[in-house]
């Protein structure tokens, strides 16, 4: 139905290294998922990082690709959605698709890497335990929704079940929001107009079908199920600042995939969700893709229809 959004017509931002226009090699590429109520932009003087540490020899060059997530309540958290679009489709086919065709990368899945912040911590355990034939690698930062509350507070609710109409979504504080978004992403219904989604509340009642939906989308709740997945990777990292309100669900979510044995490395920093995002990708998330991506068998290749 996709009321909300066309995930046909995005917008995304694509970094490319130095040297790029100068040359016909192939790059890896980093699937960098923002996260909610962010969008496609690059981190403040991201281009300036990248091309120093390229040029430090820090890092490899690869191409780093950001697409604007965005919808109606501010976040798709990269969920297939009847309402607001396919995005984990989205994600892992149609733009590895429009990269592979219209840049030169490496377009094989030794050579491509997602990973995200906060909503897009969780959109990257969501895809990546579902397309290990697209990525190899993996890293989720302060990764949010990891698991859902079966018995949500209805007081806590309350705000979210106050809107009714989109204007009263327009001027929606971020906790409502959130609570939107997920209800868009995990449980839209068609027949329930004029916003087309149920919440996990209802005439301050808990309503356990909502519930339960919301439940399934939890990652924790899928692992078992895609470990056999998850353990094909080549590397997988998660992190978690420890004054972070989601150090709980990402220490529960590390401990359990150690108790499958998907070999992963997990750390946890002197941080809280926001204050050292940039530093945290400067330092471990860029180094971690930069070694665990694959270098090209054939560092030059014919250069594709379209360089941009």
């Amino acid at each position: 139905m996709d009321i909300y959004s066309n995930i046909t017509n995005r917008r995304i931002s694509v970094y490319l290294p130095p040297g790029y226009d100068q040359s016909n090699k192939r790059y890896p590429v980093i699937y960098y998922l923002h996260g909610f109520m962010n969008n496609d932009s690059i981190l403040p003087n991201g281009k300036n990082i990248l091309d120093m540490a390229i040029a430090k020899n820090k890092i490899r060059p690869y191409i780093l690709v950001i697409a604007d997530n965005n919808t109606l309540f501010s976040g798709s958290f990269y969920s297939n959605s009847s309402l607001t679009g396919y995005w984990s489709d989205f994600e892992a086919k149609e733009l590895v698709a429009y990269m592979d065709k219209n840049f030169r990368t490496i377009a094989t899945r030794d050579a491509r890497g997602i990973g995200g912040h906060s909503m897009g911590g969780y959109g990257t355990i969501r895809i990546g335990m579902k397309r290990p034939d697209v990525f190899a690698s993996v890293y989720a930062l302060s990764a949010c929704c990891l698991t859902a509350n079966i018995s949500p507070r209805v007081e806590g609710l309350a705000a979210a079940e106050a809107i009714k109409t989109r204007e009263d979504v327009a001027k929606a504080e971020r906790g409502p929001l959130g609570t939107f978004a997920r209800a868009a992403a995990w449980s839209p219904n068609p027949d329930n107009p004029p916003l087309y989604l149920d919440l996990p509340v209802k005439d301050g009642k808990v309503r356990p079908d909502i519930v339960a939906k919301w439940v399934a989308n939890s990652p924790l709740e899928m692992l078992e199920e895609h470990a056999a997945n998850l353990r094909k990777y080549y590397a997988i990292a998660i992190e978690i600042g420890t004054s972070d309100g989601l150090l709980a669900s990402n220490k529960q979510l590390h401990e359990t995939m150690t108790g499958l044995q998907i070999p992963h490395h997990y750390e946890e920093y002197d941080g809280d969700h926001t204050n050292r995002v940039r530093e945290r990708i400067e330092r471990n998330v860029l180094p971690f893709f930069s070694k665990n991506l694959a270098a090209p068998a054939n560092p030059t290749s014919p250069s594709p229809q379209s360089n941009h």
